[in-house]
């Protein structure tokens, strides 16, 4: 005689993963706007077409105001991994929108369009 299974139902997880950069430390996360992933930066580099021209309008904390320069509209990205602390206004950088990638001179940031 075996004895009947008692199904007991998962626990449901109620406190939701934090990225480290909100800790002020690197990000742990590859997430829009946190580290940049390898696969993205082949991707990037195997369609440079797809970069568009811009210039920094404004900037805050994380995130950044950019002017294209081919039609002149607004496009606001967020990054957690410093991308703003790297820029001033008026600088020029470039964003492959397609795999969400800024470029500030030789430096890459994984950013989360707005």
């Amino acid at each position: 005689m075996s004895s009947p299974h008692s199904h007991i139902p998962p626990v449901p997880v109620r406190e939701r993963a934090a990225c480290m950069c909100v800790h002020g430390e690197s990000c742990s996360t590859f997430a829009p706007g946190h580290a940049l992933h390898l696969i993205q930066t082949r991707l990037v580099s195997a369609t440079p077409s797809e970069w568009v021209d811009a210039i920094v309008e404004s900037v805050d904390a994380a995130s950044v105001t950019l002017r294209t320069v081919a039609d002149a509209s607004l496009v606001e990205v967020w990054n957690g991994d410093g991308a703003g602390a790297q820029l001033l206004p008026g600088a020029p950088v470039a964003l492959h929108e397609r795999y969400h990638v800024l470029a500030v001179g030789a430096r890459w940031f994984n950013v989360l369009l707005g």
